[in-house]
């Protein structure tokens, strides 16, 4: 019927004027960050920390605030994988039989990763005073690993629920254990959408400022023990805006723009290696 067709059109047009939407605002604030920052982006900026004048305008750079986002998303990631892959294995192996278990674990999640970043930031706040940490990049990566943890877990939840029942039946059938088939099934089958879900967790939590705001302090120091006080680039983004010094503003755009660098080339690195790896199998 012609009516068919023309909804069947309305929907198409609808679905380019969306991607088409997202892609130009992707463009403009890539662009806008490349813009403003790059003319003041230079070799100073990334291989030095900051000196004594630093945030007057003078000479220094962020490298406390890279190496500091560096080792606290990675050791937040590292801590929020060691609870959500085997999770999400258990929702998708032990509990498959009892769906309803799992629908409920599954809306906790999703409360969860709707819950804003500064709610984190308190909860770790009140999570230091009771265990008597002080502001540190250990903190910071406890905060930052409890935030993450429900987009790490619903990400390989969804991937993991997609492979079919009949395989991992059959697994079972040859005489596995569970644990066999979580490691040498679900998650070799599954490697690629794993990785995907530690990315999406890795953008959001070295992004974040509100969840370490309160969490990890500042210093113009590079951390060498989990018990010091560390910089991010978003708080080092965040502080220099607020600076009414106009040189110093401009360093937070060629900050995120550093920022924007490393999420761009680890994405790029995990799909590449990603996809090595399930071609390879194929």
């Amino acid at each position: 019927m012609w009516w068919r067709k023309l909804e069947e059109k309305i929907i198409y047009l609808l679905m380019v004027i969306s991607v088409a939407s997202l892609v130009i605002l992707l463009l403009a604030v890539l662009t806008s960050i490349f813009v403003k920052g790059a003319p003041y982006l230079s070799w100073e900026m990334v291989s030095q920390t900051p000196k004594g004048g630093y945030y007057f305008g003078r000479e220094g750079g962020v490298l406390n605030a890279i190496v500091g986002s560096l080792y606290l998303s990675l050791g937040a990631i590292l801590l929020s994988l060691a609870f959500s892959l085997p999770l999400s294995l258990a929702m998708n192996i032990h509990l498959r039989a009892r769906p309803k278990i799992v629908n409920r674990i599954r809306f906790v999640l999703d409360i969860l990763w709707g819950i804003p970043s500064i709610v984190y930031g308190a909860f770790g706040f009140t999570l230091m005073i009771y265990l008597g940490i002080k502001a540190s990049l250990l903190a910071g990566i406890i905060t930052v690993g409890i935030f993450i943890m429900p987009i790490m877990v619903r990400g390989m939840d969804e991937v993991m629920k997609n492979v079919p029942v009949s395989l991992i039946e059959s697994a079972f059938s040859l005489g596995s254990t569970r644990m066999e088939v979580a490691f040498k099934v679900m998650v070799r089958q599954t490697i690629p959408g794993i990785a995907t879900a530690i990315l999406l967790a890795f953008g959001r939590g070295i992004g974040d400022v509100a969840s370490v705001l309160f969490t990890t302090g500042y210093t113009d120091n590079v951390p060498t023990s989990l018990t010091q006080q560390t910089a991010t680039l978003p708080l080092a983004v965040f502080f220099q805006l607020g600076s009414p010094i106009p040189e110093v503003q401009n360093r937070a755009y060629a900050s995120a723009l550093i920022l924007t660098v490393i999420i761009l080339v680890i994405s790029i690195a995990v799909r590449f290696l990603s996809n090595k790896y399930y071609s390879n199998r194929h």
